[in-house]
């Protein structure tokens, strides 16, 4: 028992420096989608932060493909040593549900650090479309000979299952399109090749300031303080009570990460985001900073994973192998 206390107190002492010397060169933080999308945006504005607070380059490498899979994976396989982490979001909790044979074990093979920021979707549609709120859209989909399409920048996503919720609550049929990135997604809504999407507003948000799609809600509880006009599409109606999609951003690394190194991260992070600075990057990319404990950042991944897994289920998605 004196052996095992001594290696113990060794172990914690190992770790324990290595946490204090951390970080001595610079930190990857991968981001599996493409870059210029809402999660790329958040994940370089962070990293602009975390940089000057931690004294080393926070570097952002976009490894896209698979719905988020190949960076996930990248992230799984890394060294457990902090210096590699990954931005999450809602699809690194749908993807056990929607893909049979992941290369890794979502629950086991990473370690949870902070919660980020959370945003809301916005409901946009193509200019062409003759409606100009949530009523007047159900109204013209229900007198269309076909379904209204809707674009998304992967299958089983938020956004795809924004649009599902969406036009079970409405009553209407709506046909999804996949593509692959939100900006391919966003792209394919302005050329008219699909009447509308739920995407990410820091994504949709300059399309719409340019007049080149028209925003008709926003999906969270509540106005974005950006957007004051724009109703959510709880507003719509007691059809719609209760509607809300969105997108939460949070940072995990390799599930073997010491939790003195995890500690650390999520110190920085939470101090980023009680930035000025911090605070209005992400306001301007209609993100509202949350920050917390790596614990109740797993909690919410384990709600996320169950709550998906239902979601999947009831919109009759099939998971691929």
């Amino acid at each position: 028992m004196k052996k095992f206390l001594t290696l113990a107190m060794g172990v914690m002492l190992s770790f324990g420096a290595l946490a204090q010397n951390y970080p001595n060169r610079p930190i990857r933080l991968i981001v599996p989608f493409a870059a210029g999308g809402g999660t790329d945006l958040v994940a370089r504005a962070l990293a602009q932060r975390l940089s000057k607070e931690m004294g080393q380059n926070v570097v952002v490498d976009n490894r896209v493909g698979a719905s988020g899979v190949i960076g996930t994976d990248l992230t799984a396989k890394a060294a457990p040593d902090g210096y590699t982490i990954m931005i999450a979001t809602p699809t690194f909790t749908v993807n056990p549900a929607l893909i049979a044979k992941l290369p890794y074990n979502t629950p086991q093979d990473f370690s949870p650090v902070s919660l980020v920021a959370t945003s809301p979707h916005l409901l946009a549609i193509h200019p062409s479309i003759p409606a100009r709120n949530v009523t007047e859209l159900v109204a013209y989909a229900k007198q269309r000979n076909e379904p209204l399409t809707y674009s998304s920048g992967s299958v089983g996503g938020s956004s795809h299952l924004a649009g599902e919720f969406f036009s079970s609550l409405a009553g209407v049929k709506m046909l999804h399109i996949p593509y692959k990135g939100t900006g391919e997604a966003a792209s394919s809504l302005v050329a008219g090749t699909v009447n509308a999407a739920f995407l990410d507003v820091q994504t949709l948000l300059p399309l719409v300031k340019a007049g080149r799609l028209r925003a008709i809600a926003v999906t969270g509880a509540k106005r974005l303080q950006i957007l004051p006009d724009l109703p959510t599409v709880g507003e719509a109606g007691p059809a719609f009570a209760g509607f809300e999609s969105g997108v939460w951003y949070g940072i995990i690394a390799p599930g073997a990460t010491p939790a003195p190194l995890v500690s650390r991260l999520n110190a920085e992070i939470v101090k980023a985001l009680g930035s000025a600075e911090m605070q209005k990057a992400l306001l301007d990319v209609a993100a509202e900073p949350v920050g917390g404990t790596p614990q109740a950042f797993t909690d919410l991944i384990k709600t996320e994973i169950e709550r998906w897994g239902v979601a999947v289920k009831r919109a009759g998605l099939v998971a691929t192998q």
